[in-house]
């Protein structure tokens, strides 16, 4: 497969640049898969959608405010540095800017709210990727980037982070510390709508896989073969899997809300004989092609960019021909796209 047949045309207008004012009144287009058959709700219909037990399997990580904007020590120039993964102890892993003058032994200092953080690099990698020490003045990390740290908002949302993106960039159920982008399908959900699908007859369940580096990086590579995705660290906990396994022995659907809910669940499938098991560990599962799905049957999902592993993903789903012809719609339609934009179902 070749990465320029997963191209569309989209006018940069319809990237959306804001949340929606209410997390569920964003729109929702409802794909079956059988048929190509599409049609236009909005995700407070969610609930009307979906089926008494169906099975909805959601993303709990948490985001944190990973994003330093600081200097460098002695020079006062500007730095800026993106925590993307805690290795050990003190030592992370983060992409740093400028790069070219970051070297190994550089510092640099982030200050705010009586707060204080001070970063050393101790290796260079590629792409700007550096491994770095990180300490606070009062010992307390955590805190310190929850005072100091700004919103890691995507790329392609050209404007600073804002107070309210503390709260609108992160799922209301979000409970596991550790990503540094939103499972933004999530961001759709409200406790109301929650209520109804559990009223309706809809199961809820949770994993936790911490968002990376990953979700940022592009496919480089003309083949689609050729690409990798960066592992990140999942958990899966007994009552998930047993929920699905349950789910998956009774012919019910198991849907996934999110493309980093779906690669979990298919790792974790994969490494057992099609099961869920209790577990903790990494994945870099790559869904593209012709790929088997054992688990999901249904996947809540935003709009991705253009020749993404993302897009990749959900075309390994449902058919590239019906994810383009449905994309195509969405644009003619005015959806919002991308991480604040609007949302897809498919069943």
């Amino acid at each position: 497969m070749r990465l320029s047949d997963f191209d569309y045309a989209l006018p940069a207008e319809l990237i959306a640049q804001e949340a929606a004012r209410v997390r569920d009144s964003a729109r929702l287009l409802r794909l079956d898969r059988a048929t190509g058959v599409r049609s236009h709700h909005r995700v407070a219909d969610l609930d009307a959608l979906l089926e008494p037990g169906d099975v909805l399997v959601v993303n709990d990580t948490r985001v944190v405010p990973a994003r330093l904007l600081g200097r460098r020590e002695p020079s006062g120039g500007a730095v800026e540095c993106l925590l993307l993964e805690r290795l050990d102890g003190e030592r992370w892993d983060a992409l740093v800017h400028p790069g070219q003058k970051l070297k190994v032994g550089s510092r640099a200092v982030f200050e705010g709210a009586g707060r204080r953080l001070e970063i050393e690099v101790l290796a260079r990698h590629y792409h700007g990727r550096r491994t770095i020490r990180l300490s606070a003045e009062d010992g307390n990390v955590d805190a310190a980037m929850d005072a100091i740290g700004h919103v890691p908002l995507p790329p392609y949302i050209k404007r600073a982070d804002r107070p309210i993106d503390h709260e609108r960039y992160q799922t209301v159920y979000a409970a596991a510390r550790g990503s540094v982008a939103a499972p933004t399908a999530g961001l759709h959900f409200t406790p109301a709508l929650l209520d109804r699908l559990q009223a309706r007859g809809v199961e809820q369940h949770a994993i936790t896989l911490h968002v990376g580096y990953g979700t940022f990086e592009p496919v480089r590579t003309e083949d689609v073969e050729a690409h990798r995705v960066a592992p990140e660290r999942y958990v899966v906990p007994a009552s998930t899997a047993t929920a699905v396994n349950r789910a998956l022995d009774e012919g019910r659907r198991v849907i996934a809300v999110g493309t980093t809910t779906t690669r979990t669940l298919e790792a974790v499938a994969r490494a057992h004989g099609g099961r869920l098991q209790p577990c903790a560990g990494e994945t870099d599962l790559y869904i593209h092609g012709d790929f088997d799905f054992r688990v999901v049957g249904g996947l809540l999902t935003n709009f991705h960019l253009p020749r993404s592993s993302l897009l990749l993903l959900v075309c390994a789903l449902a058919g590239r021909d019906a994810i383009l012809a449905a994309y195509r719609e969405a644009v003619e339609k005015r959806y919002r796209f991308y991480s604040y934009g609007d949302a897809m179902l498919i069943l």
